[in-house]
């Protein structure tokens, strides 16, 4: 029985999640919102981050009625993503397993969405169009590991999605690319 506790942190998103045998037991977040038409820069996204993980930290505590001496490892996205973001988190994570005396794992954010799916789906072995603000790959699991088999190489799927909202002025909440869907069914 593991219990994990996780830390993303890799874009204009900030969450804290804890699992129990791969149940979900809290699954707090916040978004760095900017007006409708602009994008996120790392500096202002790092600073958002950095005032509200404290307080996403004790919703995830107290959502899942779990104490930090129960945990058993502390996980943090390790990238890719955005550099100051990843570093605000990532600077928590390492305090709060050193603070409990806990084993430390950096995640692969790529990975963390696949094995989400997989956890949500049941899927074993998934071939997986990754969709994101910076990456779109072509991954699957081969040989006891991931394995990139294609990605683009000028301008990720997601991030023209990005870009095309700001061109028609949506905002980034909850998302660019829900915003650009839900438009569209207009």
């Amino acid at each position: 029985m593991v219990i994990a506790i996780g830390f993303e942190g890799s874009a204009n998103k900030i969450g804290i999640g804890i699992i129990k045998d791969g149940v979900v037991l809290a699954n707090p977040r916040r978004t760095f919102i900017t007006p409708p038409g602009q994008g996120f820069l790392p500096r202002d996204t790092a600073k958002h981050h950095q005032s509200c993980v404290l307080l996403v930290l004790r919703e995830a505590l107290d959502e899942s009625g779990i104490q930090p001496k129960d945990i058993d490892v502390v996980c943090f996205t390790k990238g890719p993503g955005m550099g100051a973001p990843l570093v605000s988190v990532a600077v928590v994570a390492r305090t709060v397993a050193q603070l409990w005396n806990k084993p430390i794992i950096g995640v692969n954010h790529c990975v963390g969405h696949i094995e989400m799916g997989r956890l949500v789906t049941g899927a074993d072995n998934p071939v997986v169009l990754y969709v994101s603000g910076g990456n779109t790959q072509v991954i699957a699991y081969s040989d006891r590991r991931y394995r990139i088999f294609g990605e683009t190489i000028d301008i990720a799927v997601g991030n023209c999605l990005d870009r095309f909202a700001r061109v028609l002025q949506l905002s980034n909440d909850p998302s660019p690319g829900y915003n650009i869907e839900q438009l569209a069914k207009w």
